[in-house]
């Protein structure tokens, strides 16, 4: 491999392989298991499915972007089909976490938007996973976890520039 690619075949694997266990770790639900071990699953949106959690934080990520997602929008960003992304926002507006509102600038379209409770609930599932990363760093050297921090971040950004280009 020349000077202009990501690393040796070595480490780009290691890399792929760490990328599938993330990925595997996130589709077992590996954090909704621990937050119902640790009691902290709970409360009125306990029994929801992680899968309405996952719609609050990509309906609050298009926020930030200044946008607001239709159903549609949401169930690709999601990865899931349109009726799979219609039952999550249906729970989560019954559930008061989520808003629908009228596109000003087409008012056939039906916007998502956080409420209060879904910020709030939004910012408590921030903080527990913030918590457990920060466990899982604990012994590690505050330059490696700065290090970790700049180069995961980098990595997504370059990932995503490839598979959304």
């Amino acid at each position: 491999m020349d000077g202009n690619c990501a690393g040796e075949p070595r480490e780009v694997a290691a890399i792929e392989r760490a990328v599938v266990a993330l990925r595997r770790q996130q589709r077992s639900h590996a954090l909704a298991r621990l937050s119902a071990r640790r009691g902290t699953r709970s409360g009125p949106y306990g029994a929801l499915p992680d899968a309405v959690f996952q719609l609050l934080d990509v309906v609050d990520e298009a926020a930030e972007h200044g946008r607001a997602l239709t159903v549609t929008e949401a169930a690709a960003a999601l990865a899931v089909d349109q009726p799979r992304a219609s039952r999550l926002a249906s729970q989560a507006l019954e559930a008061g976490l989520l808003y629908r509102g009228t596109d000003p600038s087409d008012g056939r379209r039906s916007l998502l938007g956080l409420t209060a409770d879904g910020r709030e609930a939004l910012d408590e599932i921030r903080s527990f996973r913030q918590e457990v990363i920060a466990e899982a760093l604990e012994g590690w050297p505050a330059a490696d976890r700065a290090d970790l921090a700049r180069l995961l971040s980098r990595f997504v950004t370059d990932v995503a520039a490839v598979t959304d280009a």
